[in-house]
């Protein structure tokens, strides 16, 4: 296994995700990323990387980033989750839906993994991947269409999205499911 040194240090468990991936260093850095789904209920993403200007929120910065306005009442902008990176860099995860534009190549997602930790008090995930990040957005929406009317309302005026989530088991941070136990 190859380790990234970053600062001098070993950059570990974030084999996938380098710091060169995120913004040039900033305590805070806003990774959006930007999420479709077909007629199919195949989901697909684009991913961009900034961070906050003088006076800007995190929610503004992706916003900003993603071309959208203060007021884009079509489009859901939601914090999914964050994470650190061993470079000392908290990475705040926007996802942002439907894809304001569409006509730009985007990221097919094979499957929707979610990353757990290796044990129960070791929640970071040991091999982590932008893909697992989009997973556990897509999950966090598909939550949020249950349980937030205006983010519903939101979400289902695209037909392809609504029922790309209307699929999922929607659940937070992995999320548990309950076996049905036979009486």
């Amino acid at each position: 296994m190859v380790t990234r040194q970053v600062n001098g240090r070993p950059n570990m468990g974030w084999k996938r995700m380098s710091t060169d991936q995120i913004a040039s260093f900033s305590p805070v850095s806003i990774e959006i990323l930007i999420l479709r789904a077909d007629s199919t209920g195949t989901w697909s993403y684009r991913r961009l990387v900034t961070s906050t200007r003088q006076g800007e929120s995190p929610d503004q910065a992706a916003r900003r980033a993603s071309g959208l306005g203060e007021e884009a009442g079509d489009i859901t902008v939601h914090s999914t989750s964050w994470r650190y990176q061993p470079d000392g860099q908290v990475v705040l995860t926007y996802a942002v839906c439907p894809d304001p534009a569409s006509h730009l190549p985007a990221t097919e997602l094979h499957e929707l993994r979610v990353a757990r930790g290796d044990a129960p008090a070791a929640p970071t995930p040991g091999d982590l991947t932008v893909a697992n990040v989009a997973a556990h957005a897509i999950r966090h929406l598909a939550f949020l269409k249950i349980t937030d009317l205006m983010v519903r309302e939101t979400l289902e005026r695209t037909p392809e999205i609504a029922a790309a989530l209307d699929q999922m088991s929607p659940a937070l941070a992995g999320g548990l499911t309950t076996p049905t136990v036979a009486a």
